[in-house]
């Protein structure tokens, strides 16, 4: 069975961080759904925070009529970060609704950058768990293991550091999502370098 994931996209999201786990998840079968939290009501033009505009899939409203944003539906949801993208992410209650319902049922969170911070610390998803996020980030964070690498996966919850982690964290994505040798592949499809250690 096909596996289905959203990515949620907040004015000011880190363009790197969202399309490169677009591009690869999509290359390796995974269905994405690409969802607007736009300031502007209902708008499916998310801008990035360096002026790269993208066209969602649908827009979370859309997603809320449809009754679709439920943890039932998907099998994981991904957060990139930038800002002011991860404190628009974080300042939705739908959005936080929706993420924690996700961790809670065991289904896939994913956050780089800012957002483990500002979006899954606040809603308690860190607590007793390895995280890292974007360096001077883990200061906000209280209660967790912060740990110096590209990408630490603990239990139902991947982070990643920036735009410079995004094809780590999404080959990461794609191992849990799939398995090992098809996230291997994509990223030899796209000759995407070995994780660095201690980034």
């Amino acid at each position: 069975m096909t596996k289905k994931v959203l990515v949620l996209l907040a004015e000011g999201f880190e363009e790197v961080e969202a399309v490169t786990p677009i591009d690869y998840l999509r290359r390796a079968g995974i269905e994405v759904q690409v969802v607007s939290i736009a300031c502007k009501d209902g708008t499916l033009q998310v801008q990035g925070s360096h002026g790269l505009v993208i066209l969602a899939d649908c827009s979370l409203q859309e997603l809320a009529k449809e009754g679709s944003v439920s943890a039932a539906s998907w099998d994981g949801v991904l957060l990139p970060g930038g800002m002011p993208g991860a404190t628009h992410l974080a300042a939705s209650e739908t959005v936080s609704a929706l993420v924690y319902a996700m961790a809670a049922a065991g289904k896939l969170v994913a956050a780089i950058c800012a957002s483990p911070a500002v979006v899954l610390f606040p809603l308690g998803l860190l607590q007793g768990r390895g995280f890292t996020c974007f360096p001077g980030m883990e200061a906000k964070v209280s209660g967790a293991r912060w740990e110096e690498e590209a990408v630490v996966r603990d239990g139902n919850i991947i982070t990643s550091r920036g735009a410079g982690t995004a094809g780590l964290w999404a080959k990461e994505i794609i191992a849990y999502l799939t398995d090992p040798d098809t996230a291997q592949k994509i990223a030899s499809s796209v000759l995407l370098p070995p994780a660095p250690q201690g980034v």
